[in-house]
This record gives C-alpha cells, sequence and structure tokens, in this order.
C-alpha cells in the first residue's frame, strides 16, 4: 500500500508535535487564517561539524559530520511549526534542485503553508555554508536579491494572530505596519548594526511590535546601558515588552506596561551547533505568549527550546517539537542530583506535555539532499 503525500506529511507532523496544539483552549470558528505569518530569504544551509578547530588558511580541513536542511527565515518557521503554531511563510525560491528541496522540506516536512510564496524563475538559491566548532560557528553565504515582484513579497500579509519580523536600521517594512493595523501581534529581533550607529530611530518598526527580542550585545548598543538588565529596561520604554537574551546565563525580560520583569537562567547542555537557536527562542516565547501564559513561563520554555536545539546541528534542522520536550522532561526527573527550585521552574510542562514515546536523548534522521522518496 502506497503513502500520499498528504499523509506523509500528517505522520512528518506528528512525529515533532504529537498532536498537541497550545492554542486549542483559544481557538474559535473567528480564527484568523494562520497563527504566525513571516517573510524572509530562504537559504540552503549546508553544515559541517565535528571540526576540532576552526578552518586553517592553505590546508585541508576534514569534519566528522555533515548536514544539509532550509535555513535563513526557514529556521524560524520550523521552530514555530514544530510546536504546533499554524506558520505561514512568504518567501522567495529559486527553481534550481535547492529550491524545490527547501520548499518540499518546509510544505511536506513540515507543514508551514507557502501559498503566499513563489517560485522565481532563472534564480539561483541563496546558499550557506556553515562550520561549528567549540561551541562557535563560522558561516560563509552566497546568493542575490531575488527580482521583483518575488523579491518584494508579500503585498499584503494574511490575518494573523502574530507575525514575527528582523529589524533592520533604516529598513522599513510596509507588511509590518499593514499588520499591526490588523491586529496583528508583532515581535521583532534584530541582527548586527553593519553601519556602526546602533540608533533605535532607525528601526521604524520598533513602534509597531509587541515585543522586541535583541541579544545582549545588541540591547546594550542600542541603549548605551552599561549591562543587559538595564538595557532591558530601557528598552521597555520604547516597546511593551522587552526580552533580553543572556547566552549561558539565561535571559531576562521587563514587560512596559505592567512593569513586571522575570529572569530564568540558561539550562546547561553540551552544545554542538548554535546555528538558529536564536530563531528557536522566539518560537518558543511566541508560543507561550499567544498561549497566554506568565513572562516567566515564557522565557524559561524559550530558553528550553533552545538548549534542545544547540544540540543538533542545522538550524530548522535541529528545532524541537513536543516529542523532543517531552523526552527531556522525562529524562530530567528521574536524573540523580537535580535541583528541586530548577526542576520546579518547568512543572507547568506537565499539564501541556504527551507522555514520552521515545527516550532520550533523542537521535534525528540527517536529511541530505540525493536521496529519493520512498513511496
Amino acid at each position: 500500500m502506497t503513502t500520499s503525500r498528504g499523509e506523509q506529511h500528517q505522520q512528518q507532523q506528528r512525529q515533532h508535535t504529537a498532536g498537541i496544539d497550545p492554542l486549542d483552549a483559544l481557538r474559535t470558528p473567528a480564527d484568523p487564517e494562520c497563527d504566525v505569518f513571516l517573510t524572509g530569504t530562504v537559504f540552503l544551509d549546508i553544515i559541517f561539524t565535528g571540526l576540532d578547530s576552526a578552518p586553517v588558511r592553505g590546508t585541508e580541513t576534514w569534519a566528522r559530520g555533515m548536514g544539509s536542511s532550509p535555513g535563513g527565515v526557514a529556521n524560524m518557521a520550523t521552530a514555530l511549526a514544530r510546536l504546533g503554531l499554524r506558520t505561514s511563510l512568504a518567501a522567495a525560491f529559486g527553481d534550481d534542485h535547492y529550491g524545490e528541496y527547501c520548499w518540499d522540506a518546509l510544505e511536506q516536512g513540515e507543514g508551514i503553508d507557502l501559498s503566499r510564496s513563489r517560485t522565481v524563475p532563472g534564480w539561483h538559491s541563496p546558499v550557506t555554508v556553515s562550520m561549528a566548532y567549540e561551541g562557535e560557528r563560522t558561516m560563509v553565504s552566497h546568493g542575490h536579491e531575488a527580482p521583483p515582484p518575488e523579491g518584494s513579497l508579500p503585498a499584503s500579509p494574511p490575518r494573523a494572530r502574530a507575525a514575527v519580523a528582523s529589524l533592520a536600521p533604516g529598513r522599513p517594512e510596509e507588511w509590518v505596519a499593514d499588520a499591526a493595523r490588523g491586529s496583528t501581534r508583532i515581535f521583532a529581533d534584530t541582527g548586527w548594526d553593519d553601519t556602526g550607529h546602533w540608533d533605535l530611530a532607525a528601526l521604524p518598526d520598533l513602534d509597531h511590535c509587541e515585543a522586541f527580542l535583541p541579544n545582549a550585545e545588541e540591547a546594550m548598543r542600542y541603549t548605551r546601558a552599561s549591562c543587559p538588565r538595564a538595557a532591558a529596561r530601557a528598552l521597555a520604554d520604547k516597546v511593551p515588552l522587552a526580552v533580553v537574551t543572556l547566552g549561558s546565563e539565561g535571559a531576562y525580560a521587563v514587560d512596559g506596561t505592567t512593569g513586571e520583569t522575570a529572569e530564568v537562567p540558561a539550562i546547561e547542555v553540551a552544545a554542538l551547533d548554535p546555528t538558529g537557536a536564536g530563531d528557536v527562542f522566539v518560537a518558543g516565547f511566541v508560543t507561550g505568549t499567544l498561549a497566554g501564559w506568565p513572562l516567566a513561563d515564557r522565557l524559561a520554555f524559550a530558553g528550553l527550546t533552545a538548549a534542545l536545539s544547540v544540540q543538533e546541528f542545522g538550524g530548522s534542522l535541529s528545532a524541537p517539537g513536543w516529542v523532543e520536550v517531552a523526552a527531556w522532561w522525562n529524562h530530567v526527573q528521574g536524573c540523580s542530583g537535580q535541583d528541586p527550585e530548577g526542576l520546579r521552574r518547568y512543572a507547568f510542562l506537565e499539564s501541556l506535555l504527551p507522555a514520552p514515546i521515545r527516550p532520550w536523548p533523542l537521535r534525528r534522521a540527517v536529511p541530505t539532499i540525493g536521496f529519493g522518496r520512498s513511496a
């Protein structure tokens, strides 16, 4: 008996979500068509792991591991979908084999709505080669902007509970303002300011955001604060909710509307590849926010999903779903020497998680371009 692509898609979805819908109690017939909308550039990521050190000029370096997966904005889209959120992505895809692979992996493998995406004739897919070593990564990328109109997607965003935007200095995105006017809740992160100005006024879309989630270095540079927590408090004057990730120290958040603060330490893990961990953190935080969880629980869940992701290589490939979270929770409760207070921090998971169907640690299949699909 053969399995249809739709059935394969449902089976693959269940591997990650375990049938968990974090917004199940909130859904009504009047819901928007998707939970989260996002747009951006999809890369084909090729990841090398198991490097003892950075490559040395003039030498050949062999890696002990390699994988490939959709990257770029696909990291965030996959992380959201694996947590059970109905995710819509508008992106341009190349009409080469890389683009076909990325489209299939996202639509069929992850259940992401690509109805607003386009394949661009004659345009090749952007590619990133990532090398992970000593908990760090080095990347080399190549690509060209997609020609219009595909390169300027979307013309208008769909109705959505939330949208995730990446803010860049001096580059307002019209769709962000349109989405905010339609009552979509905007969550945003940012990247390194190559101009060196670090001026919040150069991020006009920040005015439309409900939450801003920079890392500690970005937050301090934008606010001129001497520490990340002071930076978060300063950002809370500009945006309703400021969340600053602190790397190995966890995360700190300030709710500017209520004055509430929360801080959750990071979970200690053996990091294999940090690619996409920031995207997974944002996805976890968006999930908890849309589900109406307390601020500290949202921080804890976001940090947990990010910690689980760095134990595998690849951005979208490593994003955890509810099966991975359940396996971790079941495992950690049975480990000796656990801090009782630390365990209580994650007790809110009890009412959410399915029974673990696979033991910890989990090993995931590695998608590699070139293998055919079995019927």
